[in-house]
């Protein structure tokens, strides 16, 4: 899978320390992945949360983080659409973001 974009995940890490191995493991298991669709997904990370408008929202580093992304099957990328604390997340409506 394609990922757009790795620089805000970094840019995040660079604020929230703790967050950059797990963000980082996330990152090179992603890139090498080959979703067809959600099943995969889920396969792969079974506490992931399926939104509509395809967002998928993942558990980082022991869910201390959430990351939310839009996933288009069809062109294999991953696009990052929010990354922060697990209250920062609640904060925002991660369908729409």
């Amino acid at each position: 899978m394609r990922i757009i974009a790795k620089r805000t995940l970094v840019d995040f890490w660079e604020v929230h320390a703790t967050a950059q191995k797990p963000l980082d493991e996330w990152f090179r298991f992603v890139r090498h992945a080959e979703w067809e669709d959600s099943q995969d997904i889920k396969r792969d990370f079974a506490s992931a949360s399926f939104l509509a408008n395809n967002r998928v929202v993942f558990n980082i580093g022991g869910n201390k983080f959430r990351l939310v992304t839009k996933i288009d099957y069809e062109y294999k990328i991953v696009f990052t659409r929010f990354i922060g604390t697990h209250a920062e997340y609640d904060k925002i409506d991660a369908v729409e973001i």
